[in-house]
C-alpha cells in the first residue's frame, strides 16, 4: 500500500505504550460523550470564556458570567479536564484553556467538521452495522426518506443543510484558486463541470476568465439550487444548465467541443463501478485536446495525518449517510479506474488546499 511519509509514520507501527493504548480505548468508548462536551463547550461561549480570562476561571465564575447552574458548569470542566480540552490549577481551582480547546475555538476545519457531524452525521451513525450490511445508507432517515442524500439536499433541515454546504464548500473552494491557473494555462475556452453543485466553480471560472463558458452538470434538483444561487451575477450569462443522472441507463454527457472536463469532490460519491461508468460518459465526449480534471481528497496523499483522518472518517458518512457504496478512496483505487476504461493520467498535483489532488486525465 503506498502511503505519504506522514502516514507511513503513523499508520506501520505501534507508537503508544500499554498504557496509552488503554486509555485511547477508553476515549473511543466515550468519543460519543467527549464530542457533545466538547460542542456544548465551544457552542455556550464557556470555553471562549476560559480563553479570554488571563489568569483562567473557577467554575463559580463560568456559572455566574454563562448563565448556566454550578452543577453544569461543573460536570462540563470535569468532563473536559478528562477530555484534555482545558487544564486546571489544582491551588487555585482556576480552568485555562489547553492547545486542543484552542484548536477547538480557533481551527476552521475543526469547527466545519463538528457541525457537519452534529447536524448530518450524529443521529444517523446509529445505523452503520445495518449500512454495512445491507449496502445503502441506513442512517439518511434521520434527516429525511430519499434513496441517497443527492435526491434530498435541497430539502434537508435547516440546519443540516446549512452544515452539509458549508463542509462541501470549504474543502472545495480552498483550492479553486490553485485549480483555476492549472486549467487556464492552456487554452481553454469551454468548460464542462461535472457535478457541479451551486455552481460556485463555474462562476469562479467566468471571474477567472472574461471569454470562458461553463456547463453545469448535475441533478435536476440540484440545476435549480444552482440557478438561483447564480442569478444576477456577472458571469450568469456564460453558465448553461444540463440536468442529468449520470445513474441512469442510457444517460449521457452533453457533446461538445470541450477544453476541460471539471470533477471537483464528485466521483467520491459513487462506487468504483459506477465512477467507471461516468468516467466512460466523460471519455464519450473528450476530443483529442480535452483534459478531465479530477480533484479528490486522496487518504493515501496527504502531508499530515489529521488529514487521513478526517478522510476515512468521511468515508463513513457516505457509507451510513449518503448512498452505502462510496468512500474517499486511495490514490491507487483511481488510477486503477482510469486505466480500466481506456483513459490516461498525465499527471498528478498534490498538496492543493486543504489536502486535495488533482489528476490530469487524457485520451
Amino acid at each position: 500500500m503506498n502511503l505519504f511519509p506522514a502516514l507511513e509514520r503513523a499508520y506501520t507501527k505501534e507508537s503508544l505504550s500499554a498504557r496509552e493504548a488503554q486509555r485511547m480505548a477508553e476515549y473511543i468508548a466515550w468519543a460519543p460523550l467527549i464530542f457533545q462536551t466538547a460542542r456544548v463547550m465551544v457552542k455556550s461561549g464557556i470555553l471562549q470564556l476560559i480563553r479570554e480570562s488571563a489568569e483562567g476561571l473557577t467554575a463559580g465564575e463560568i456559572a455566574e458570567s454563562s448563565g448556566y447552574s454550578i452543577y453544569a458548569v461543573k460536570v462540563l470542566t470535569e468532563a473536559s479536564l478528562s477530555a484534555g480540552i482545558i487544564l486546571v490549577n489544582k491551588e487555585s481551582s482556576r480552568f485555562t484553556i489547553s492547545k486542543t480547546g484552542w484548536f477547538l475555538l480557533t481551527d476552521e476545519a475543526t469547527r466545519v467538521n463538528m457541525d457537519f457531524n452534529h447536524s448530518v452525521n450524529y443521529r444517523g451513525m446509529y445505523h452503520l452495522e445495518e449500512a454495512l450490511k445491507e449496502g445503502r445508507p441506513a442512517g439518511l432517515k434521520s434527516l429525511g426518506d430519499w434513496p441517497t442524500i443527492y435526491q434530498g439536499l435541497s430539502q434537508l433541515p435547516p440546519d443540516a443543510q446549512r452544515d452539509w454546504f458549508a463542509f462541501d464548500h470549504f474543502y472545495s473552494d480552498h483550492s479553486f484558486s490553485s485549480a483555476l491557473k492549472l486549467i487556464f494555462s492552456k487554452k481553454c475556452s469551454r468548460i464542462m463541470d461535472v457535478g457541479g453543485n451551486t455552481g460556485r466553480f463555474a462562476l469562479k471560472c467566468t471571474e477567472y476568465n472574461p471569454d470562458v463558458k461553463v456547463t453545469v452538470v448535475d441533478l435536476p434538483g440540484q440545476i435549480e439550487m444552482m440557478k438561483r444561487a447564480i442569478s444576477g451575477s456577472v458571469g450568469e450569462s456564460r453558465i448553461e444548465a444540463f440536468p442529468a443522472d449520470l445513474l441512469k441507463s442510457g444517460s449521457k454527457l452533453p457533446q461538445g467541443e470541450w477544453d476541460a472536463i471539471w470533477m471537483s469532490q464528485f466521483l467520491d460519491c459513487f462506487s468504483i463501478e459506477e465512477i467507471a461508468s461516468i468516467l466512460s460518459k466523460a471519455k464519450e465526449v473528450m476530443g483529442s485536446k480535452s483534459t478531465l480534471y479530477i480533484m479528490e481528497t486522496f487518504w493515501d496523499r496527504q502531508k499530515y495525518e489529521p488529514a487521513s483522518l478526517c478522510l476515512t472518517m468521511t468515508s463513513l458518512y457516505f457509507t451510513v449517510m449518503a448512498n452505502g457504496n462510496s468512500k474517499m478512496y486511495h490514490s491507487d483505487d483511481f488510477l486503477s479506474v482510469i486505466e480500466s476504461v481506456g483513459l490516461k493520467v498525465a499527471a498528478i498535483h498534490d498538496g492543493l488546499g486543504h489536502g486535495h489532488s488533482i489528476m490530469e486525465v487524457t485520451l
